[in-house]
């Protein structure tokens, strides 16, 4: 099933600077909403409800949904190119093992790299390999969003209840308002 695995405790990657996190809008009305999901079971479902939300709830305006081809690398540049230029904000997910956690936070890294605000959602189980991977791409501390393991082997129900508990968070992440409450 896998072709390769991510090890996030090797070590700092090479070509990684100075950090910052894109600039964050004051709130997603009108805005594009990227969804960057893997293929774990359940995870394009939990974003699509997250893209639901964001649209009915908070004024968003499209959203521009994507999946990866696997859970060990970071999204092929053709997806990424998507992102960035179909979306003012991504919403990755989930990180729901640790490759796929440590992926997850790899690809909101890349896009906050590219300007563009992103929130990684991971499972709790999964902290420890999501914030090596943090670590080696030179951003200790990176900041995430974690939900209750597990995902994949949820109800439609139970997803759609996932989604609308992290919605908040999810939000929170995305704007200017939360981000600067937490630094």
């Amino acid at each position: 099933m896998f072709d390769s695995i991510i090890d996030p405790t090797t070590g700092p990657a090479n070509g990684h600077g100075v950090f910052a996190l894109a600039a964050r809008p004051d709130s997603l009305s009108g805005l594009r909403i990227g969804l960057l999901a893997n293929t774990k079971r359940n995870a394009e479902q939990f974003l699509d409800q997250v893209g639901r939300i964001l649209t009915e709830d908070y004024g968003a305006a499209a959203v521009v949904a994507r999946k990866k081809p696997d859970i060990t690398s970071t999204a092929p540049e053709p997806i990424l190119e998507d992102l960035r230029t179909g979306s003012d904000v991504v919403v990755v997910g989930v990180g729901d093992c640790g490759s796929c956690s440590a992926s997850a936070v790899a690809d909101g890294i890349v896009l906050e790299q590219a300007g563009v605000p992103a929130a990684v959602v991971t499972t709790d189980a999964f902290t420890a390999s999501a914030d090596a991977m943090a670590r080696v791409r030179g951003v200790p501390g990176y900041k995430y969003l974690t939900v209750p393991h597990p995902m994949a082997n949820l109800t439609e129900d139970g997803v759609r209840e996932k989604a609308e508990a992290a919605a908040a968070g999810i939000v929170g992440m995305l704007t200017s308002h939360a981000m600067a409450a937490s630094a």
